[in-house]
């Protein structure tokens, strides 16, 4: 999370005023502002596009029941646009994939006819804005103005289109829409099972709890490729951390898993919050059966720590005395008064008493969620800590955690997170006040200092282009061992916000080298990912080997990982590709908007606008056409042609890495050609964003008057930009039929479904056929 971004918290308590002062209680949805929605003139009208949108998505039944009509007649529809015939939905996708068809309509159905496509009660869906990690924020903290959609037969106008679109599908994909794809959320049912032993022909059982390893790292927990980040627990058939995918993150080197709780639905409030605890058992049983099979692959269970939770106004009705700083209609539940810190520790006593398999916790106590007063920089609002220093009310927080703890558990691990603490500054008097058994993590690359297309900059968090430790967390962990704490790096060695639409970057040399600075930095442990970035990958493999004593050099295990993964025939491709992808994306054009606004996302999926939308971007959600909000600190065409320099240098690896996979043995072939599709989806969206980076620059040419270019010639490029995009996102189409991970992020779900990337098709043509306008 960015600084910028805590005013999106804010902004979520104001607009959701009400929706859950009660969970029993009638919610209101949040509007925001309400504009028009993005026009879709590439297709007939907006039942066409919602159809189209769909189809693929959920049953036709409910399209039909949606449209008031008939499965019939949204068939003919589909069919007459060329799409395929429908597919089973799988019968998880509705609470794996709810944020992906809720995307796909937001600007397409009001509220109501919204629920009845998501199957949900308005009570559900403003929780679900609000608490599933700041969804209302990716949706532009507004709901487009949206009449309500009924059927209506086509008229002669909407056939013709509709035909043209079919004419569009069927010469650039000839038969492949009619080809089986990998049904999506394969890859959960595909990692859910265990692997066989060697030699054996069922899986592999898991083994005794695994003796401590002599390793580097005492510590490198992650969070799962697929969980539900909002409340996992009550949802055991929706497994975050099936026996397959702990059994393939214990072999990469992985010893600790995280999950995101709530602790007043964990655990009773006692006499002073009666209010808390509903189904707090059910969950704690889920909870102990969890970290039970966890504990048989080695592997302990960590429980987020953002608490305590801000309430509603109405429930300090009777204890003013522990209401804190306001936000919205929300405060937070004050720390300098004695009951709400007993609480607190009270309540973690409770919960690794009744699960005493945990291995600890960690915690955020200057972002995300309003918690303590400190939180959001507002403490001196409130009359209780106007006097205090915040070092003071956030180490006396992270205390009452300690100590609820370690009075169930005197060997779980207690995190404290220094997210936010001073604006990102040194924080020496917070980590002094520190229990002395804590252990202080800091994210690695913190303010490093890096210049990219002439553009000077400082990294944030969720890097892998820039390599740490940085300055700030350095200088933070030797604070720590000053005051005798254990230390650990927050990193990421999948992927980042830099591309996270697929499950692992091959810049090996940059995470190799990220891993052997962190051995020589001296950390005790590592968070391997936040909530992106948990797949079992190669990647983890090389972090693991750094945790050897002793440590071998970058060379050393990119060598002998090379040679294993690939054979001796296939390893010198491999390394030079490796390598190709790392220079690569050194010159990726680092900023916090540029991770979040920007189309690296979605890629192809992005639509090209040949008019202005007017619509800016929001985080991870829609990038629309704001290259304004996409560029950071970059001028339009540096930012522009840094993704052109990405995309250029990953082209070269691509080459090698292809000639790896043919020189695999056949035994690793699959995972080698795994890699290379990978690698080959994460090109496309690079190549995509500076195609339409470049689009909007002369789409602006064009419609200025002091342009140096002729209208002719931007015209000319506007059309070479649009068919670069339609081949693109051609190619992207075929690859995701084939991988059902390209596309998917886990607090996202998928940012593209593949018959997007056919609408993308349509779209570029549309804009080729009326390029002269």
């Amino acid at each position: 999370m960015t600084l910028e971004l805590l005013c999106t918290v804010a902004a979520l308590g104001i607009l959701l005023t009400g929706a859950l002062a009660c969970p029993a209680a009638e919610a209101v949805l949040p509007t925001g502002p309400s504009p028009d929605p993005v026009p879709v003139p590439h297709f007939p009208n907006r039942m066409y596009a919602f159809i189209w949108r769909n189809w693929h998505a959920v049953e036709p039944a409910r399209i039909a029941d949606v449209l008031g009509t008939s499965v019939e007649n949204v068939t003919a529809i589909a069919e007459s646009m060329g799409l395929p015939p429908a597919i089973p939905i799988p019968p998880d996708a509705k609470a794996r994939g709810y944020i992906t068809v809720l995307r796909r309509n937001w600007h397409l159905l009001p509220y109501d006819q919204l629920l009845r496509m998501l199957d949900m009660t308005p009570q559900e869906l403003a929780y679900a804005l609000r608490e599933d990690d700041f969804l209302w924020a990716k949706l532009g903290n507004l709901k487009p103005r949206c009449e309500a959609l009924k059927y209506q037969p086509p008229d002669d106008a909407a056939l013709r289109r509709a035909a043209e679109i079919r004419r569009c599908v069927t010469g650039c994909f000839g038969g492949d829409l009619l080809k089986p794809a990998e049904p999506r959320f394969e890859f959960v049912r595909r990692l859910s099972r265990p692997q066989p032993a060697a030699g054996a022909a069922g899986p592999a059982a898991p083994g005794p709890p695994r003796p401590p390893q002599n390793s580097l790292f005492a510590l490198r927990f992650i969070y799962s490729y697929f969980a539900l980040y909002g409340d996992p627990l009550m949802r055991p058939e929706l497994d975050p951390y099936p026996d397959g995918l702990l059994q393939r993150l214990a072999e990469v080197g992985v010893d600790g898993v995280w999950l995101h709780v709530v602790l007043r639905n964990l655990a009773p409030g006692g006499k002073d919050f009666p209010e808390f605890g509903a189904d707090a058992d059910r969950r704690l049983e889920n909870l102990k059966a969890l970290a039970a099979r966890a504990k048989r692959y080695g592997i302990g269970v960590y429980l987020y720590m953002n608490e305590p939770r801000a309430m509603p106004e109405s429930f300090f009705a009777g204890r003013p005395d522990t209401a804190g700083v306001r936000e919205g209609d929300r405060r937070a539940l004050c720390t300098s008064n004695a009951a709400v810190r007993k609480w607190m520790a009270d309540a973690l006593t409770h919960v690794f008493r009744t699960v005493p398999d945990l291995a600890g916790v960690f915690t955020i106590t200057a972002s995300e969620n309003l918690t303590n007063c400190a939180s959001h920089g507002a403490w001196r609002t409130c009359p209780r800590c106007k006097e205090r220093t915040d070092d003071e009310i956030i180490a006396e927080a992270s205390a009452a955690i300690e100590a609820g703890v370690h009075r169930a558990n005197p060997d779980a691990k207690v995190i404290v997170w220094d997210w936010g603490w001073k604006g990102h500054g040194d924080a020496p008097d917070t980590i002094a006040r520190l229990p002395k058994s804590v252990w202080l993590m800091s994210v690695s690359e913190w303010s490093l200092p890096i210049e990219r297309g002439g553009v000077k900059a400082n990294v944030g968090e969720y890097s892998i282009s820039a390599v740490g430790p940085g300055p700030r967390a350095k200088r933070q962990w030797a604070l720590a061992k000053q005051a005798g704490l254990k230390t650990v790096a927050k990193v990421q060695l999948n992927n980042t916000w830099e591309l996270s639409a697929v499950p692992y970057l091959p810049v090996m040399d940059l995470v190799a080298e990220h891993c052997h600075n962190l051995a020589a930095a001296g950390v005790d442990g590592m968070m391997l990912s936040w909530s992106l970035g948990g797949y079992p990958s190669p990647n983890l493999e090389i972090a693991n080997r750094f945790c050897r004593r002793p440590t071998p050099t970058v060379a050393e295990v990119l060598d002998a990982f090379a040679a294993e993964r690939f054979g001796p025939d296939g390893a010198p491709h491999a390394r030079r590709a490796w390598t190709a992808f790392s220079q690569a994306f050194r010159e990726y054009p680092y900023d916090g908007a540029v991770l979040y606004n920007s189309p690296v996302q979605v890629g192809p999926a992005n639509l090209l606008h040949p008019a202005k939308t007017g619509y800016r971007a929001t985080m991870t959600g829609y990038p629309y056409d704001d290259l304004d909000g996409w560029r950071g600190p970059y001028p339009g065409p540096v930012f522009a042609s840094q993704f052109d320099k990405v995309a250029t240098g990953w082209a070269a690896g691509l080459a090698e890495l292809q000639a790896a996979a043919e020189n695999a043995p056949a035994a690793r072939r699959a995972d080698a050609q795994g890699d290379w599709r990978l690698a080959r989806a994460a090109y496309l969206h690079f190549r995509s964003v500076a195609n339409q980076a470049w689009f909007v620059l002369a789409r602006g040419a064009l419609a200025d008057s002091k342009s140096p270019l002729s209208p002719e010639a931007t015209r000319s490029h506007l059309a070479a930009l649009a068919r670069d995009e339609l081949a693109l996102a051609a190619e992207l189409y075929r690859l995701t039929c084939q991988d059902s991970r390209i596309g998917f992020e886990a607090s996202n779900q998928y940012y593209y479904l593949p018959l997007d990337l056919v609408e993308k098709v349509v779209n570029c043509q549309y804009v080729l056929d009326h390029s002269d306008r």
